[in-house]
């Protein structure tokens, strides 16, 4: 059989959340596939009244033990990164879409209320 298991490559954690879901997505694929293969290949050995070839299935083994540790590591890394940048970047948006509809009347008790708001969300909290 083919050796298409072999993972000799280095970790490189991405540099945005984007890019980890994005590798993430395409772990959870190949992890599948791997899966898929270990199992056919199981029921062909069945069918066949044949043994399993043990190299074989332990390098499968090996790729979906390394896959899952690979998607572990990406799921911890991206809680390490800035998660509040695309909140914070859609809340200047929102703020800059509102002050563009709004007179300065209109912005300025908003703003009030806000503030009046956060106050007392700080009260309840402490």
């Amino acid at each position: 059989m083919r050796d298409q298991f072999n993972q000799t490559e280095t970790l490189r954690l991405p540099a945005s959340r984007q890019e980890c879901r994005d590798r993430l997505v395409a772990l959870q694929g190949e992890i599948a596939s791997i899966r898929i293969q270990i199992a056919t290949t199981d029921i062909r050995r069945q069918a066949d009244k044949k043994g399993l070839d043990p190299a074989w299935y332990h390098r499968a083994k090996t790729a979906l033990r390394l896959k899952q540790q690979e998607m572990a590591q990406l799921t911890a890394h991206v809680a390490t990164l800035n998660p509040g940048d695309h909140r914070d970047r859609f809340k200047d948006t929102l703020i800059e879409v509102l002050r563009g509809e709004c007179t300065d009347e209109q912005w300025a008790g908003l703003v009030s209320h806000a503030k009046q708001l956060h106050e007392a969300q700080g009260k309840q909290d402490g």
